[in-house]
């Protein structure tokens, strides 16, 4: 399935993509937040994940971060996060 056929409330125009199906936590949240610290102030992330607790894990990782976790979603599987790189990110 392409990206363009998963189904999101807005669009959203994304500044780099994770593919991080497959990977079981902590790795999605790990490789996010490698990719987060190398990105610009403001730029946006989406991240593709099979595992279901990613759901709890970006969700508290942004909330603790300040990163904004823009939109979430699944679809047969496949769990989707837009999260927009904050100014000042506190150290996770």
């Amino acid at each position: 399935m392409h990206l363009s056929e998963y189904q999101v409330k807005q669009e959203i125009q994304c500044d780099e993509t994770l593919d991080a199906r497959g990977l079981n936590c902590p790795l999605p949240i790990l490789k996010t937040k490698v990719l987060l610290n190398k990105m610009r102030p403001g730029k946006i992330i989406h991240v593709l994940s099979t595992d279901p607790h990613s759901v709890i894990d970006f969700e508290a990782y942004c909330a603790r971060t300040d990163h904004e976790l823009l939109e979430e979603y699944e679809n047969d599987g496949i769990y989707g996060f837009y999260i927009r790189r904050a100014e000042n990110p506190r150290k996770y």
